[in-house]
């Protein structure tokens, strides 16, 4: 069984900062890319931005030049600083792992339970 735990969300005001953290744990062997994704009231889940096993990473036009992207393999952490944030920022973020399990020969994608980002204006 594979678990994805995210933290660091919360009330940021307009203009603020906040670093999210998603451990994954549990039986893995192997995780290759890593993301982030948000999800807005009303709106679909969207990418925020991605990195790969080798730091390879793909940024969101939308949170371009304020977000970072970065992971610790040898924690199976995935981290997202996201700065000059704005109430558009708003959402739940989760995080996902495109990982195999010791048990199995395939990749599969995993999802964390979501963390609250609220923004005050």
């Amino acid at each position: 069984q594979v678990q994805l735990v995210e933290s660091g969300g919360g009330l940021v005001q307009a203009g603020g900062s906040l670093r999210l953290s998603c451990a994954a744990s549990g039986s893995i062997f192997s995780i290759n890319a890593m993301g982030w994704y948000r999800q807005a009231p009303g709106k679909q889940r969207e990418l925020v931005a991605g990195i790969t096993s080798t730091g390879n990473t793909n940024i969101a036009d939308s949170v371009k030049g304020r977000a970072t992207i970065s992971r610790d393999n040898a924690k199976n952490t995935v981290y997202l600083q996201l700065n000059s944030l704005n109430p558009e920022d708003a959402a739940v973020y989760y995080c996902n792992a495109y990982l195999r399990t010791r048990d199995s020969t395939r990749f599969d994608v995993y999802w964390g339970q979501g963390t609250q980002v609220t923004v005050s204006s």
